[in-house]
């Protein structure tokens, strides 16, 4: 495969290790959800909550109207571990604030159409993560089950 001149990687090396990212099924995504299973709550993975836009949780209660995703501490610019790029500082620089912005348009979208939308970090506690989930599922899945 020939690498395009206007890459966006700094180098092959880098080019191939971005893009070995795995989108879903990461290690702190399969600790998050062996964690909310333990807890005795099923849910759907890599599923879209709202069908009209292109946003899938990694996590999603449908009666309960909960999503749940982890976001990475590179991708979504945490504020305690987020590491500014060396190389391409400004193109990164600029893909983690766009990814923010989505996220908040996630958030908002999913908000308005009545989902509770929970946000995990990927090096939160997958035990204290998923407490917290089951926090905002509890009272809203026994609610769902009467309607």
């Amino acid at each position: 495969m020939t690498r395009s001149t206007e890459s966006w990687a700094s180098s092959e090396a880098t080019r191939a290790s971005m893009r070995s990212n795995k989108g879903r099924d990461t290690k702190p995504e399969l600790a998050l959800r062996r964690a909310v299973h333990a807890l005795g709550l099923r849910y759907r993975v890599s599923y879209r909550p709202l069908k009209r836009i292109r946003r899938t949780a990694d996590l999603v209660f449908t009666r309960a109207k909960v999503a749940v995703f982890m976001d990475g501490c590179f991708w979504h610019g945490c504020p305690q571990h987020h590491t500014v790029a060396v190389t391409n500082a400004g193109f990164w620089a600029e893909k983690v604030r766009r990814t923010q912005e989505r996220d908040a348009e996630t958030d908002r979208l999913l908000a308005e159409a009545g989902w509770r939308v929970v946000r995990v970090w990927e090096h939160e506690n997958p035990v204290q993560a998923a407490r917290r989930v089951e926090e905002v599922i509890r009272p809203h899945a026994a609610e769902a089950i009467h309607k």
